[in-house]
């Protein structure tokens, strides 16, 4: 597996949010729902992303924005358009006044807005629980994302669009799996583009050197590896692949293997049936033991306390 499908083997909607949005100017929606992720979609007619901190994004036609939360985000026709609704956590839709907006604005399955024939028409998939989405790919991405529509998966958007608005049996989970691969496709869209403001890892896996070294971490984070066993896979002195590995990638190779080790543990830790002594072993550390003294070490809490976070999280 590449570094980048390892990156992007993670979405598995649950039940995830979809709708079709149909709205008419002028409007705005604040959304402040605190999910982990939503996809978005033009079907027809424009609409900016606004987030509360950097540039909106302007969306045409076949365009696809992800933004990143739980920081909160504004969709309108214009930037300069007040917030004529609130989306709160638990899909809670309300006015200014914290009047219930659900069935005043239902337009039928899966369909909401301020006018059934309105000029713009946006799909929207929101992942809900944290656990949906791996913790790494979420790191790795900007509060906001754009692709363009010509660089989007075209396909796949008319047929979501019908989708979207059916109710049959299973419905459900071909919207989730729909979800989940048009976010992959996207992302790695995205990922590919000359300019994507990518992490430094991903940035330097082009190079022949640090990429190589880059892969043989991310794809075996088990092995007991050394800046000498590296450098002797990638052709160069420890010397030269130390300065080179932290000038492209940020950081020394052995600080950035035990960062992936423990992103991989905290991604497998959410796994209910995954043993600590399990997890371990699967990224690279001799047990239960030394793989919780890292954890807490580097991110502040205890395996347990991470895993319970996330299953309190998820219970909610």
């Amino acid at each position: 597996m590449d570094a980048l499908a390892s990156l992007l083997d993670g979405p598995r909607a649950r039940g995830a949010f979809l709708l079709r949005a149909v709205m008419e100017p002028p409007w705005s929606v604040r959304i402040e729902d605190r999910a982990p992720l939503c996809v978005m979609t033009m079907a027809r007619g424009e609409a900016w992303v606004v987030p509360d901190t950097g540039p909106g994004s302007r969306l045409r036609p076949g365009d696809v924005a992800i933004a990143r939360g739980p920081h909160p985000y504004t969709v309108a026709d214009d930037p300069a358009t007040a917030p004529r609704a609130w989306i709160l956590p638990g899909e809670v839709c309300v006015t200014a006044e914290g009047e219930d907006l659900a069935e005043t604005m239902a337009l039928g399955v899966r369909t909401w807005g301020n006018s059934p024939d309105g000029a713009a028409v946006m799909l929207i998939g929101t992942y809900l629980l944290e656990g949906e989405i791996s913790g790494r790919l979420l790191d790795a991405l900007p509060p906001l994302l754009v692709v363009p529509g010509e660089q989007a998966c075209a396909p796949l958007m008319p047929l979501l669009a019908e989708e979207i608005v059916r109710d049959r049996p299973g419905q459900e989970a071909v919207l989730d799996r729909m979800l989940d691969l048009l976010l992959i496709s996207t992302l790695r869209s995205w990922f590919s583009r000359p300019d994507a403001d990518a992490p430094a890892w991903f940035r330097a896996l082009g190079d022949p050197v640090v990429g190589t070294a880059l892969r043989l971490l991310q794809g075996h984070p088990a092995h007991p590896w050394t800046v000498a066993a590296l450098a002797a896979r990638t052709g160069v002195s420890r010397a030269a692949l130390a300065r080179r590995f932290t000038a492209l990638v940020g950081e020394p190779p052995m600080a950035y293997l035990t960062g992936w080790r423990l992103s991989l543990a905290a991604d497998l830790l959410r796994e209910p049936d995954a043993t600590l002594a399990s997890v371990a072993r699967r990224v690279g550390y001799g047990g239960a033991f030394a793989l919780s003294a890292a954890f807490k070490r580097e991110r502040g809490v205890s395996p347990r306390e991470h895993r319970a976070h996330h299953a309190v999280a998820s219970a909610g």
